[in-house]
């Protein structure tokens, strides 16, 4: 596994996730409660930022057509989504959040 620096813990919002690049693969950090998660950053329905969205109950929200997101599977809790999102494992390190992107715990390979 090789973890990169995504962001530091404080910028991410509990109610909003945040656009990370590593490498070539845009990523949303976000977090519920004390438990932070990292997602390929394309909705699987409509190829939109899942950034722009709203979190909650370990979810985050698609705002184009309000699918969301199981922030711990990827898959997807309701349509018009379909086809689950790669999540990523996250590792933190004092006050920053560290992401592997060249590992999915769900096994879904990046778009």
């Amino acid at each position: 596994m090789t973890y990169e620096r995504a962001c530091a813990l404080d910028e991410v919002t509990p109610d909003q996730g945040l656009a990370v690049t590593i490498g070539d693969l845009e990523i949303v950090v976000a977090r519920d409660g004390d438990e932070v998660f990292a997602l390929q950053n394309e909705c699987s329905h409509a190829a939109v930022a899942l950034s722009e969205g709203e979190v909650a109950d370990c979810q985050i929200e698609c705002w184009l057509h309000g699918s969301m997101f199981d922030l711990r599977t990827g898959k997807p809790t309701n349509l018009p989504a379909t086809e689950p999102v790669a999540t990523f494992p996250v590792d933190l390190r004092g006050t920053d959040v560290y992401v592997d992107t060249e590992t999915t715990l769900n096994g879904v390979t990046p778009a």
